[in-house]
């Protein structure tokens, strides 16, 4: 089995007597071979010259069946490294929902790592809508994650929780946070969410296994219970290319 560092040799068979253009009957054999697996994750394929050459293709005709890949979310050029599988991207439609959960829905694996535990006030923080919706002396939990899916880190999840609710360390490792809150009662109703962008720093690269730079998705994000209270606030950071998130518009 080749290595992640291996360029794989797909056999790939073109009818050119079919009147499918030859590259998306190309586009398709790459694809078939990730479905299927013969193509995992971080394997990287042919350059365009190798594939032109080995298959009598002209070059115009496998760069457009690589670029319809790409534009897919199937391969990822890096430079240095050439063109590879991505890994399986998460969409998450606008919904109050755990990340845990979603993963857990997708067939995805998740584990969370703890990173930090431990107690605040919303002077302490800096964080001014914490200031703009609770005492300065309000007591809270900070919480610091590491979300993986499938093994491979996701997320870095900052949280900030009002102090009324009980934080186990282990139930934060093991469960989302918001079956935790609602298992002690918590009636979560409403949410005001922003997506955002922004390159990781250093330590968040770090954390999430990538070099910089490193293009990632940021939400911030404030829940409510039914009587309009905060529950927890939160500001999470995602990979670009293994993160979206979707919507539906009415017009």
């Amino acid at each position: 089995m080749a290595t992640r560092s291996d360029a794989v040799q797909l056999d790939v068979q073109l009818d050119r007597s079919s009147p499918v253009p030859l590259y998306h009957q190309l586009a398709q054999a790459i694809e078939n071979a990730i479905t299927s697996g013969t193509l995992r994750p971080g394997d990287r394929i042919e350059n365009e010259l190798s594939l032109t050459e080995r298959l009598g293709l002209a070059r115009p005709t496998a760069r457009q069946a690589i670029q319809d890949l790409v534009r897919k979310g199937l391969l990822v050029r890096r430079r240095g490294l050439g063109t590879q599988v991505t890994r399986p991207a998460i969409h998450r439609d606008v919904r109050l929902s755990s990340l845990y959960d979603d993963l857990t829905g997708a067939g995805r694996k998740p584990r969370t790592v703890l990173l930090e535990h431990g107690s605040c006030t919303p002077a302490s923080t800096g964080v001014k809508e914490l200031l703009d919706l609770l005492a300065p002396d309000e007591p809270l939990h900070r919480i610091r994650r590491l979300r993986f899916a499938d093994e491979e880190p996701l997320a870095i999840m900052t949280n900030y929780v009002v102090g009324r609710y009980r934080l186990d360390d282990e139930d934060l490792a093991a469960k989302s946070l918001y079956d935790v809150l609602r298992s002690q009662g918590a009636q979560i109703a409403m949410a005001h969410q922003t997506i955002g962008a922004r390159l990781a720093d250093e330590d968040e690269a770090a954390l999430l296994g990538q070099p910089r730079p490193l293009a990632c998705v940021t939400a911030a994000l404030s829940v409510f219970d039914d009587a309009g209270q905060l529950v927890e606030l939160g500001r999470h950071l995602y990979l670009a290319d293994r993160y979206s998130v979707e919507t539906s518009l009415v017009v």
